[in-house]
């Protein structure tokens, strides 16, 4: 893993407990048993993806941040696919199910809901799950607008609603080149990945 904060290094140390120091010097350390893999056993990785297309006459709100365009996204809620691809990247990496089980889209308690306000609610059952989330890494795919003038503010805002710091969320966009429906402009599309580690109890010596 990369090591960047002090949370990062907190982890690692608890990461790397469960390593016998002597074997660890000399580089010959191998799992011999389940509790010597039992460290690892805590870190999970999720992906998500999620597309809507572009209308007139609707907001266009991505990772929580209204961006100035003249379509916006279509969708039950508020058609965030930012929110939406990360909300299935931890909910998946914890084995939690999907968006889709926690708020259908046929449920009208989630019409035009706020889907940061969603994303929060994973990120909930997810710590109740006994997972932190140690990064998200999102990929928009956007041939109009430009999503780099928004990125910190979007950064901000996911980080805020999966109870992490904006460091420990990743933002880019790309065009599709002028390819498929996204490429046309008719749709934007994101994916997402997360990871995840579950509380390690420290060994008695």
């Amino acid at each position: 893993m990369k090591i960047t904060t002090p949370h990062d290094l907190a982890l690692a140390e608890k990461l790397l407990s469960g390593v016998n120091d002597s074997s660890a010097r000399s580089g010959s350390w191998r799992a011999t048993s389940r509790d010597d893999v039992a460290p690892y056993a805590g870190i999970r990785i999720g992906n998500g993806y999620d597309l809507h297309r572009l209308v007139a006459g609707r907001p266009l709100i991505l990772g929580g941040v209204t961006i100035p365009f003249e379509k916006g996204l279509l969708g039950h809620s508020d058609a965030d696919v930012i929110c939406h691809a990360v909300t299935d990247a931890i909910l998946g990496a914890a084995g939690a199910g999907d968006i889709g089980r926690h708020f259908p889209d046929t449920d009208v308690a989630w019409q035009d809901a706020n889907s940061l306000e969603l994303l929060g609610r994973a990120a909930a059952t997810v710590a109740a799950a006994g997972y932190t989330v140690i990064n998200v890494d999102v990929v928009v795919i956007a041939q109009r607008p430009k999503l780099a003038p928004h990125a910190d503010a979007i950064r901000a805002r996911v980080a805020g609603a999966i109870g992490c710091d904006p460091l420990q969320v990743s933002v880019k966009g790309k065009t599709n080149e002028g390819v498929d429906s996204v490429g046309a402009g008719e749709a934007i599309a994101a994916h997402a990945v997360a990871l995840l580690a579950r509380h390690i109890p420290s060994r008695p010596p």
